[in-house]
């Protein structure tokens, strides 16, 4: 062990890392930063390293081999989690506690187009999501919130950020707005702001939402947000779970697609869900969303500012047209003469 290095364990460098960055980093991400960091940290602490000084190339290495085999990290996940540990160990270089030069050994695997579009919910399925939804949990928060995921594209942090001021009735559409010092930033800052059209379903089910079932609690800045909890504004993580949760097939099909007996699977309990080999975060149910606005017909421009996603990222990530789709598709563009 160098003798320059000051001891420090993984936790509390996770922590001085988070608050180095917090204001360098948009909430979504800093939030992305967060949870890789606590799987990493987790993993330390079941290694018992107690301190950062003894971590070495062959730690990251047997690191990326749990990540990627017990826990099955698909590509693009997997270079997330390791392009995060690359900068968490160069900042660990700049206060003394890891080895200089420790993070370069990091090598971040290549993803295709394939790898980054592996995951998203279908347009079928999400119709089974929504249509249990509508029978049993009718205009309840989870209803409301994934019936607004599907129909917008949104990000969850854009959703969660929302106020009740924000919607527009009569003239169907939500309102986005970027309000960092109020806890409630957009991705790309300002320049997500933009008016998102409804449709007559998405505002039938968010004003029985506000009528009915809306707790009415305002956040610690005064707001009245969309979505709620009995609490106060409904939390990312809390609306990751809600995804999770009802895109398992056990709750809208009752049967399981992977012959675990329902009753005794480890992913039924709500905290849990998300062991489900089949449940989804909101990412690829916005996926999901934007795929199916394509096969619709939508055009790539109107798709690209409804969801605030450059033309560049709609094609690489989200796109999942075969070639044939858009031939067929553009042919309708073309003049008779």
């Amino acid at each position: 062990m160098t003798t320059e290095l000051e001891p420090l364990g993984p936790e509390t460098a996770r922590q001085m890392y988070l608050d180095e960055r917090r204001h360098e980093l948009a909430d979504a991400t800093l939030q992305s930063h967060d949870y890789r960091l606590k799987q990493f940290v987790q993993w330390c602490e079941n290694e018992e390293i107690d301190n950062l000084n003894d971590f070495s190339a062959r730690d990251i290495h047997r690191f990326r081999v749990k990540r990627r085999n017990e826990d099955e990290l698909a590509t693009a996940s997997m270079k997330g989690q390791l392009a995060t540990l690359r900068v968490f160990l160069r900042f660990c270089v700049s206060i003394d506690a890891v080895q200089a030069g420790l993070d370069e050994k990091i090598i971040l695997p290549t993803t295709t187009a394939d790898d980054a579009r592996d995951e998203l919910l279908s347009r079928d399925r999400a119709q089974k999501i929504l249509d249990h939804l509508e029978r049993y949990r009718y205009a309840r928060l989870e209803h409301a919130l994934l019936e607004v995921l599907w129909h917008t594209g949104f990000r969850i942090g854009a959703a969660t950020g929302i106020d009740v001021e924000d919607y527009r009735s009569d003239d169907q559409y939500l309102a986005l707005v970027h309000r960092p010092d109020e806890g409630t930033s957009l991705k790309n800052g300002s320049k997500s702001e933009r008016l998102v059209a409804l449709n007559d379903r998405v505002c039938l089910v968010l004003d029985d939402w506000l009528e009915v079932n809306h707790p009415e609690v305002v956040d610690d800045h005064g707001r009245t947000p969309l979505f709620a909890t009995k609490r106060s504004r409904l939390s990312r993580n809390r609306g990751r779970t809600i995804a999770y949760q009802y895109t398992r097939p056990c709750i809208y099909e009752n049967k399981c697609p992977h012959d675990r007996d329902i009753a005794e699977c480890e992913a039924r309990p709500t905290e849990y869900a998300h062991k489900c080999p089949s449940a989804l975060s909101p990412h690829p149910v916005r996926r999901g969303s934007i795929t199916h606005h394509l096969q619709s017909d939508t055009p790539e421009r109107i798709v690209s500012d409804r969801m605030d996603v450059g033309m560049d990222v709609l094609e690489r990530h989200y796109d999942q047209r075969s070639a044939r789709e858009k031939l067929e598709q553009r042919r309708q563009y073309l003049p008779d003469g």
